[in-house]
């Protein structure tokens, strides 16, 4: 443990390099308070680069998210670029609506060009599927995208994508983060003041054009959609995108359909997250004509939720599950046609393998992320059960909330010609495979110690049977697979469920998948067998909690 004066030296030396005024004065405090604790907490090593970039909260010091770091970030980046042979590529920068998003991207840019890169910028904040889409369209040999997504207002994050269009994963992520740790100074790193290009308008009619190409022609366009950006940068783009498209125009949640980075209505700015889609629903309780859908967007638009009723009452709401929409989705395009690979993670539904296998589809499994599933050879469609869907990988190698809403709203629409719903159409999928239903453990830690403590007690004594179900199969996944590589996590098979744990890569949180399959004959035996799997489901969580001992 280094002593108070190699801290506070460590700490100093950090302040002089610091080009941010705010986290300069920030730091200083600390210096001169002789804070040690929170000095230590900053500087007790650094955030480190990964397959999921850098994420981490706003503040000074090596252990959180600031100027100092991003541009040790962009450089090593820079470097990597370059010794792969793209010294003279382009690379895009897009960014969010946080606090900050702005300057690190600029900063960014500046790196890029000081290292005799091109850099080209958003013109705004903006959804980062235009990032991801801009990547390929403009032929650059990596992009960056500044967001920490549907994380907590106080943090921020830095995502990094190669010229494919996808995001990194190992060994570049590795590679890239040698480079930034041999940055000895920021003096060394060259930020002029221009030489960049502000990207225009065109980059997103170019998105916008694309969007179109996920709707079938003369398709139905007649569903009403209640929409929230959830505090984000997607309204504009949807509005556009459904303006496009020929739908009625979205109803919006006033309260939150303008940036902002304080996320004031909301404790975590993520759909799935208790209390966060209130507004909507009551947005929906006063929109005439009634409306068909409500459709959210996390805060840089990538992911998308839908919730849809389920009585008469105007409370009579329900958030679809990510599995849900995934299923939906995946029946829509097999209806329409579509060819080519299905894949989802491990932690998604098997259903989705059922519905391709019944197609006469490829289907593939996946690591948890879509850098994993946007890699998968002829995809067609992919999701992940976070509310992640790409239903247009060509152009757009990632998931993207905007396509996802359009083509959730034709689904709506032609079901509403028939008179249907997403659940009419749920239920069918659940007597033709057997009713898939999945829940999630989550359990969110202060200290990261809890997680490790969890796996290593599972690893040791895994359990056996949960909620009387014998485990058939204990998988540790750092092992790998025939399929998959090395990842940490646990999978254990039970007779008519599946259990995978794993240390989530972008929060504090220990995660746990849960999915049950209950056999269903007849319609009139569906809601029995939807009985049946809320208790077989409760059952495993009560279980698995006691194995892991959280």
């Amino acid at each position: 443990m280094q002593d108070n004066s190699e801290l506070i030296a460590r700490a100093q030396a950090w302040l002089a390099e610091d080009p941010d005024p705010e986290t300069r004065e920030e730091l200083a405090k600390l210096i001169d308070a002789e804070d040690t604790a929170e000095l230590t907490a900053r500087f007790a090593g650094t955030l480190q680069f990964g397959t999921a970039g850098l994420r981490g909260e706003l503040g000074a010091g090596p252990m959180r998210m600031n100027r100092s770091v991003v541009i040790r970030a962009a450089a090593g980046l820079a470097a990597y670029l370059k010794a792969k042979g793209q010294a003279d590529g382009l690379v895009v920068v897009g960014y969010d609506a946080r606090h900050k998003s702005a300057d690190f991207a600029r900063d960014t840019a500046a790196v890029m060009t000081g290292a005799g890169l091109r850099a080209a910028v958003l013109p705004r904040p903006l959804p980062t599927p235009v990032l991801a889409f801009a990547i390929r369209h403009l032929g650059a040999v990596a992009g960056v995208e500044v967001t920490a997504s549907h994380n907590p207002p106080r943090d921020n994050g830095y995502k990094v994508y190669l010229g494919d269009g996808s995001q990194i994963v190992p060994p570049a992520d590795a590679e890239i983060a040698a480079e930034i740790a041999a940055v000895a100074s920021l003096h060394d790193v060259p930020r002029p003041e221009s030489g960049w290009e502000i990207l225009g308008e065109d980059v997103l009619e170019a998105y916008l054009a694309r969007t179109d190409a996920v709707l079938a022609p003369e398709s139905p366009r007649t569903a009403r959609v209640v929409y929230t950006a959830m505090h984000g940068v997607g309204k504009e783009t949807l509005l556009a995108a459904f303006d496009r498209a020929g739908f009625p125009a979205p109803a919006l949640v006033a309260e939150q359909a303008e940036p902002d980075p304080d996320f004031p209505t909301v404790a975590f700015p993520n759909p799935e997250e208790p209390g966060a889609m209130d507004l909507a629903f009551a947005t929906a309780a006063r929109t005439t004509p009634a409306p068909d859908l409500i459709i959210a967007n996390d805060p840089d638009a990538d992911r998308c939720a839908a919730a849809v009723k389920v009585g008469p009452g105007d409370d009579d709401w329900r958030m679809l599950r990510g599995d849900e929409v995934g299923a939906l989705l995946a029946a829509h395009l097999v209806q329409r046609g579509a060819r080519g690979t299905f894949a989802e993670s491990i932690v998604s539904s098997s259903l989705l393998g059922r519905i391709a296998e019944k197609a006469g589809l490829p289907y593939e499994e996946t690591l948890t992320g879509f850098k994993w599933i946007a890699r998968v050879d002829g995809l067609r469609y992919g999701y992940e059960e976070a509310l992640g869907y790409c239903v247009d990988p060509e152009g757009v190698r990632d998931k993207d909330g905007i396509t996802a809403a359009l083509l959730l709203t034709e689904l709506a629409s032609e079901l509403k010609e028939q008179g249907r719903t997403f659940l009419d159409l749920l239920d069918d999928l659940a007597l033709e495979h057997g009713l898939h239903a999945t829940d999630q453990l989550s359990v969110r830690v202060e200290d990261l110690s809890l997680i490790a403590d969890a796996m290593r007690r599972l690893r040791e004594q895994p359990p056996t049977e949960l909620a009387g179900l014998p485990v058939t199969k204990a998988e540790d996944l750092t092992r790998g697979t025939d399929t998959l590589p090395p990842t940490d996590g646990l999978r254990y098979t039970l007779d008519g469920a599946r259990v995978i744990v794993r240390p989530s890569g972008t929060e504090p949180k220990l995660k746990c998948y849960l999915e049950v399959v209950v056999p269903v004959a007849a319609r009139a035996d569906l809601p029995a067998a939807r009985a049946r799997a809320t208790d077989l489901l409760a059952a495993i969580k009560r279980d698995l909690s006691a194995a892991a001992g959280i």
